[in-house]
């Protein structure tokens, strides 16, 4: 509200700039009045001091509701991010929600400051100018409002241009910024492989995307401005011809007119800088539909309400099918399965048979298609997510490490005021960790880089199974969980796991069946569907799909040996 009521006082300093114009020419040229002559000097200065202060606190204040603007929208935005489900990531790149989070918040808030300043203060000056001018002379005020319908047209189709075009800016915004993640991200892929010429490739086709667009907003906007101006000094030239005529002449004083002419040149730097604000205020509007078009996105389905506080572990699933989407095949189909409380289940398996989804739907990330899951006989969907996934702890193959502390990153998620140092240390030990964290420079608040960068394979990997002790959930899920160390280091791990496993249920899954072998129950799944089910030994008596897939491993498990050498 102040800086609105300081645009205000700012925009009539202009029309007071002009209104000087008349005792100045009428009383210091004509009357030659000294009372006004050493008045308008000290006018002057004291009109100046005024649209200073009055510019000043304008312009601050609208920087600082810009930023607030900014702040809060990047809050909402990576507070609902972090809340919406699998399904919206799996359609959605992240280069793109990155481009929304920065690129179309900083647009929105361009058109918080330049473009409501500009909209706001230029209109007032237009309006105090337009008073001023119809008070000086009714008929040649008319002449120049008659351009306004002209104006007024021209300004409409731009504007539909504008926001089309910056429609498109922001989806090359984010093609740039999704081509640029995945070079970043996968640059040794691409050393390795030879990409470079590939990738550069394609940054310099989403590059040149985003060039076209900006270049036809800058023609469009750099045709509008002019033709505008041309309008608008098409209605200040036909006010001079009528000033100018004989009989018009002897009505009206010198001051008159010369006041009347510096209020119409007056006019045209608000209307150029309206006409130019109009670029920036539909990009902030094309931004701002894309931000809310992202916030009006439904969260992750939670209308559980029930609460636990430490579950049994006993799961079962029933009639269970599920795809990922509406038109695509079933995934999972018709699994029914029942886990025991501080059981051990194996899930193997071909990739693609549905292992890593059916763990997903037991954590509900994805809501289940048909059939349901229990956790200690009440359907999954009765509890409040935070209270489901407070009883599951998970280890992924694809290990997420934070940019922080070892420490922090074991202790992730935890209650800061009840997690020790001793239990860091605890969990980090039983995980076998601490053998390479004390070799560390600054130990367990060593900052670990990107996703653990600093780190090797099997070195993040028993950061990861130290966090999931750490959390000491009833229900664990283990994916691959020691895919990444090698045969010393996994023999302590698998060690450290079964300590973990007696007091808790279990899932595993696994592509090397060695690890699997002491589980109380292997599930071979094939398409979607259990096709066996039981202890290792039975298995394998059996002599059927399980059998099969241990024998191809371990006959494949040595080095391949040579091909014999044929002379030809």
């Amino acid at each position: 509200m102040l800086s609105v009521v300081m645009m205000v006082v700012y925009a009539s300093t202009e029309t007071g700039l002009a209104a000087l114009m008349k005792p100045l020419m009428d009383g210091s040229f004509v009357e030659r009045d000294q009372t006004t002559i050493q008045s308008i000097p000290l006018l002057l200065i004291g009109l100046f001091l005024v649209r200073g202060v009055a510019s000043f606190i304008t312009n601050y204040g609208l920087r600082w509701i810009a930023r607030r603007v900014v702040e809060d929208l990047r809050e909402g935005m990576f507070s609902h991010l972090l809340n919406l489900p699998a399904r919206f990531y799996d359609q959605n790149p992240s280069g793109q929600l990155l481009a929304k989070l920065i690129y179309d918040v900083e647009q929105v808030s361009n058109a918080a400051t330049d473009a409501v300043l500009t909209i706001i203060r230029d209109f007032l000056t237009i309006i105090g100018l337009l008073i001023w001018m119809v008070y000086l002379n009714g008929l040649f005020t008319l002449v120049v409002l008659v351009t306004t319908p002209i104006i007024g047209l021209i300004v409409r189709f731009v504007s539909y241009r504008f926001r089309r075009i910056s429609q498109k800016i922001q989806t090359s915004i984010g093609e740039v910024s999704h081509v640029a993640q995945e070079g970043i991200e996968g640059y040794r892929e691409i050393k390795i492989f030879g990409g470079q010429t590939y990738e550069t490739q394609r940054f310099s086709r989403a590059n040149a995307r985003n060039r076209q667009q900006a270049m036809k907003m800058v023609a469009i906007d750099s045709i509008s401005q002019p033709t505008i101006q041309l309008v608008a000094v098409l209605g200040l030239a036909g006010v001079i011809y009528l000033a100018t005529r004989e009989s018009v002449l002897t009505q009206i004083s010198i001051g008159t007119f010369i006041s009347f002419i510096t209020a119409m040149m007056m006019l045209l730097a608000p209307i150029k800088r309206l006409t130019k604000i109009n670029g920036t205020l539909q990009r902030g509007i094309a931004a701002a539909q894309s931000i809310f078009s992202l916030l009006e996105e439904a969260p992750e389905l939670d209308r559980g309400q029930k609460s636990i506080d430490r579950a049994q572990g006993a799961i079962n699933i029933e009639q269970l099918s599920f795809r990922y989407t509406p038109n695509s095949s079933w995934v999972l189909t018709n699994i029914n399965l029942n886990i025991a409380a501080g059981q051990t289940v194996a899930l193997v398996g071909h990739s693609g048979s549905g292992k890593s989804t059916l763990v997903s739907l037991l954590a509900r990330f994805y809501e289940t298609g048909s059939g349901r899951i229990t956790l200690d006989g009440a359907d999954i969907r009765d509890f409040r997510l935070t209270e489901l996934r407070r009883q599951i702890a998970l280890v992924n193959q694809q290990i997420v490490l934070f940019n922080d502390t070892i420490a922090h990153n074991i202790a992730y998620g935890g209650d800061d005021t009840q997690i020790s140092r001793t239990d860091i240390i605890h969990a980090a030990k039983a995980a076998h960790a601490m053998e390479f964290i004390e070799r560390l420079p600054k130990g367990l608040d060593t900052i670990i880089g990107e996703n653990g960068v600093l780190l090797s394979g099997g070195q993040r990997q028993r950061l990861a199974i130290a966090r999931a002790l750490l959390k000491d959930a009833p229900v664990l899920i283990l994916d691959e969980a020691t895919a990444s160390l090698d045969t010393e280091a996994e023999r302590h791990i698998q060690a450290a796991l079964e300590t973990l496993m007696e007091q808790r249920t279990t899932l595993v899954i696994a592509h090397r069946l060695s690890t699997v072998e002491r589980a109380d129950n292997i599930v071979v799944l094939h398409r979607g569907q259990i096709i066996e089910m039981g202890p290792h030994s039975q298995l394998l008596a059996q002599n059927s799909h399980y059998a099969e897939l241990y024998r191809l491993q371990f006959r494949n498990s040595n080095p391949y040996p040579l091909a014999p050498v044929v002379n030809v």
